[in-house]
């Protein structure tokens, strides 16, 4: 079956590119401008299911675009940046040196203090799909951009070490396949959700192979 996922809306903490992890950061009033604006494609204008991640700036997003509260699920939650919530990634390079180099080489066993890795993400994301009936209403999921890397490098086989295989912009959404075994794939990446962009955006579908979720 096929999920969609979104980024949600930004926020003041994205403006200042400070890491968000799981602080529970609102939209900004740009952000919830800028939400307004984002319609679903043609596909997704019937019934959806609606998910969010916990974190109050995934649960507007989706309120602002289903105009109602969605089903809460844990697991879409951020990346846990644990001691280095707050921090600027560039900051981090800058004052941490070879030690934040190294450990950020480690690509998917990459770890702050007492926080998560893309690893750890992967496996709580692929314990949720496995929950999923095949046949049900299509689902629509707002997360968060650590989320959505952790998937791209489940589905491609990207180590996240180097450039990714496709960049993932904002305002758009990504199909990914889920398909029993826990394989996943990639349908669509970069799909927008805002209607004056569709021609100018359009939708990439990476020429990667599916890869077993770990």
């Amino acid at each position: 079956m096929l999920i969609a996922f979104l980024r949600h809306a930004s926020t003041e903490w994205n403006a200042q590119g400070r890491m968000q992890g799981r602080r529970d950061i609102a939209l900004s009033a740009a952000g919830r401008a800028e939400v307004r604006t984002w319609r679903l494609p043609a596909d997704l204008a019937g019934p959806v299911a609606w998910r969010a991640s916990p974190l109050s700036r995934a649960i507007e997003t989706a309120t602002l675009l289903c105009g109602h509260a969605p089903r809460i699920e844990p697991a879409l939650v951020e990346m846990d940046w644990g001691a280095w919530e707050g921090d600027r990634l560039a900051d981090l390079r800058a004052h941490r040196g070879d030690a934040f180099v190294r450990n950020e080489r480690r690509g998917l066993d990459f770890r702050p203090p007492r926080g998560e890795s893309p690893r750890d993400v992967i496996a709580r994301v692929t314990r949720w799909l496995a929950t999923i009936a095949e046949g049900e209403q299509p689902i629509v999921a707002v997360t968060h951009n650590g989320v959505l890397r952790a998937l791209l490098a489940a589905a491609t086989g990207w180590d996240m070490t180097g450039e990714p295989p496709v960049k993932l912009r904002a305002a758009t959404l990504h199909r990914f396949c889920v398909a029993s075994g826990g394989r996943l794939a990639v349908d669509e990446c970069n799909v927008p959700l805002v209607p004056a962009l569709s021609a100018a955006q359009p939708p990439r579908r990476p020429p990667v192979p599916s890869a077993v979720l770990p």
